[in-house]
């Protein structure tokens, strides 16, 4: 294990002992399960994540397992040529195609090649999900402010800025524009393909960018997904920053600069709902024709994590609205039992709560009785294995999905270690 891997592990399993020492070995196997169990560094310097379960590398859940070590790189060289080896396999794939989510190893095939899209050899699935053009670029942003290392920036890292803000400014006029279509036959839920010969319902221009699928690889109900926006609106700043510092690039900068813009009008203008109990808050999908979906999904990036995206502070009026609605029975995937009250997610059964949605609302909670209760949970609701699960029965710990969600495990071990800094 890295140098400063270990030694941030023993420093906060110190505190913690004084605190809770029932958690300790908890956050000793959850915080570093990632880089144990998920992280493969390549003959070619590139570093190859599969999410726990499943032998492909998604875009989205490899930049969130590893973002929580990111402030660690600048004190450990091996750590730092793990995350640059990251970005650069992604800047690879971005560059094959943009419109995948997942990606194999080596150009072998796997996956779902019976997919009716543009599939090919180095595609795992090719469901197009905004977000995953998004933690990529947040990635590389983690990764410069925390180690000021400009050697990340190679030409194949250019080139999927440009690739994604492309894409984007494409997907922004996805009804007369896009090349994109996807359906799968053999289908388990409808949420696994798309209406309308794979092009999805209509949308209507709001200078948002459409999306075909959530981050939880849903199918979205309406093309605009609101948190996903809101973090391409974040990440457009970043590029724009890298266009400008980095690579001198205007062409670049002043795309980026004006997609940003064009999105964040588009959020404030068609994503803003008038609730009749929590007045003025974001939905979660709307088509920009006045239809919307009104609930949040415990997957990021979701309306709950909006300050976590960057997007708005933990203090801004409209997330508070917002997150008083996420947080009641009127999100219809928000979900009570003995045990635990959380964001669960239509992605797995119905009433179950996730880890990850519970640890999202203990980093973007500033209410320490809060914080505490949502520690307690977690720690609950393990099914005696002290590692995090996908999702879980509130009034059954003990039946839960996925065994082994090294995102849920990582994301556990940083929000200790912040709540633990917090208590000492």
């Amino acid at each position: 294990m890295n140098f400063a891997i270990t030694n941030f592990i023993n420093e906060t399993a110190d505190k913690l002992s004084k605190i809770r020492p029932e958690l300790v070995e908890s956050f000793k196997q959850c915080f570093p399960n990632t880089l144990d169990t998920t992280v493969e560094v390549l003959e070619d310097g590139t570093t190859f994540i599969i999410t726990g379960d499943i032998p492909a590398m998604w875009l989205r859940d490899s930049s969130a397992q590893i973002r929580p070590y990111v402030k660690l790189a600048a004190k450990d060289a091996e750590l730092a040529a793990m995350f640059k080896g990251a970005i650069n396999r992604q800047a690879m794939y971005l560059t094959i195609d943009p419109y995948a989510n997942a990606f194999n190893k080596e150009a072998n095939g796997h996956g779902h090649q019976t997919d009716r899209t543009k599939m090919g050899p180095w595609i795992w699935e090719r469901k197009y999900e905004l977000d995953s053009l998004c933690y990529p670029v947040q990635l590389c942003k983690d990764y410069y402010d925390a180690t000021g290392d400009t050697a990340v920036f190679t030409k194949t890292v250019h080139e999927m800025l440009h690739k994604i803000v492309d894409t984007m400014l494409v997907e922004q006029n996805h009804e007369s524009q896009s090349p994109y279509s996807f359906e799968r036959e053999d289908i388990l839920l409808p949420s696994d393909t798309l209406p309308f010969q794979g092009k999805g319902t209509k949308v209507n221009y709001t200078g948002m960018i459409w999306s075909a699928f959530r981050p939880s690889d849903d199918a979205c109900k309406y093309g605009y997904l609101i948190p996903a926006n809101m973090f391409a609106a974040v990440v457009l700043g970043h590029i724009a920053e890298f266009a400008e510092k980095i690579y001198n690039d205007e062409l670049l900068f002043q795309k980026a600069l004006q997609l940003k813009k064009d999105v964040e009008f588009g959020i404030e203008t068609y994503g803003i709902v008038d609730h009749p109990r929590h007045g003025r808050i974001y939905a979660y999908e709307t088509d920009g024709f006045g239809n919307y979906n009104l609930m949040d999904d415990a997957n990021v990036p979701s309306l709950l994590s909006i300050p976590y995206l960057g997007y708005r502070p933990l203090d801004d009026e409209m997330y508070k609205r917002t997150r008083a609605f996420v947080l009641s029975s009127d999100n219809p995937h928000y979900h009570e039992g003995r045990f635990a009250r959380g964001v669960g997610s239509p992605h797995t059964p119905l009433g179950y709560v996730w880890h990850i949605g519970l640890i999202v609302q203990g980093l973007t909670s500033t209410d320490a009785a809060e914080k505490d209760a949502i520690v307690d949970m977690l720690a609950q609701t393990t099914a005696g294995t002290g590692y995090m699960h996908e999702s879980f029965d509130p009034d059954q710990p003990e039946i839960f999905t996925r065994v082994w969600f090294a995102w849920a495990n990582s994301l556990f071990g940083q929000f200790l270690a912040e709540w633990v800094e917090e208590k000492v």
